[in-house]
């Protein structure tokens, strides 16, 4: 029995709750994942993990070993990433999760560029606008937006997202005589306005001024989504005003077909954060991939 790449497994189908999920992390059967386990218990003499049809839950003892083997394997792998690292080198599976839109047209470039100066890093990159546990799936870095909810994840601050309040011409035409564009906060109740549920403030929507004054308003519509990629469309289809990052129109805006509103008031930008599992703090293709990706969004 390979005692580490046994206790690895082990440690991967706790985090996942789930024989068959690591069976397609290491490309074998489920069956030969549910050996190394048993394997496990035989070689330790006690029971770790409590099977039954519907979930597989790690016992007392399976607990208090987890907790061990998680700091152990954590602290192996990175010994061994120091090592390739005094090479001058990063190799090995990375994986980094985000959001769909920033995904695609913010963080991708960046992410390629990683991966040309590391290239033997396998990076797997996880889109996903839903909620996404890092410890079950086995994330090593997620890049959040947004107000980060108080965890025991490792979080760092690497750059921040402007944000606008805009609408499509569309939108702008469909008003005619009847109504105007809103000229201050208030008058976006009158307005359809479509709500990204992503984030905590959803239709709870913050303006400021140069003089320092602020104003919360409460809007309303008859769209809410949790996809960038859905608002982004129904913007630029005139469905109503939207209340999102500078990035997600910068060609709409650039185009013509999405207009910036209310210029004088100041909308609160959205902080950007790198935030890792307490077992990845000190990972050197962690740090790699943060200073890299917080160093192309400073400069861009």
């Amino acid at each position: 029995m390979d005692r580490l790449q046994t206790m690895q497994t082990f440690v991967r189908v706790v985090e996942t709750g789930s024989f068959s999920a690591v069976a397609r992390e290491q490309a074998t059967t489920q069956s030969a994942v549910s050996k190394q386990v048993a394997a496990l218990e035989k070689y330790l003499g006690v029971r770790l993990l409590a099977r039954s049809t519907r979930a597989l839950t790690p016992t007392d003892d399976g607990l208090r070993y987890f907790e061990e083997a998680r700091r152990l394997v954590g602290e192996i792998s990175e010994a061994e990433a120091q090592l390739r690292q005094g090479e001058r080198t990063l190799s090995g599976p990375l994986r980094v999760a985000t959001s769909v839109g920033f995904g695609l047209r913010v963080l991708m470039p960046h992410v390629q560029s990683f991966m040309r100066l590391n290239p033997d890093v396998r990076l797997d990159f996880k889109l996903d606008d839903g909620f996404v546990d890092l410890v079950e799936q086995g994330i090593d870095v997620a890049v959040r937006l947004g107000t980060l909810a108080d965890s025991s994840l490792i979080a760092r601050r690497v750059g921040t997202s402007q944000r606008l309040l805009v609408a499509g011409k569309k939108y702008v035409r469909s008003l005619g005589k009847k109504s105007s564009l809103p000229r201050v906060p208030q008058d976006l109740v009158d307005h359809n306005c479509i709500v990204y549920t992503g984030l905590k403030t959803r239709n709870n929507w913050e303006f400021s001024t140069a003089d320092g004054s602020s104003v919360t308003v409460r809007v309303h519509g008859t769209l809410e989504t949790n996809s960038s990629e859905v608002l982004r469309a129904s913007i630029e289809d005139g469905a109503g005003i939207g209340y999102m990052p500078d990035w997600l129109f910068s060609d709409l805006l650039a185009s013509g077909d999405v207009v910036v509103l209310m210029p004088d008031w100041q909308v609160k930008p959205i902080p950007i954060h790198l935030i890792s599992p307490e077992a990845r703090k000190h990972s050197a293709k962690v740090r790699a991939f943060g200073d890299h990706v917080a160093q192309c969004l400073q400069s861009s």
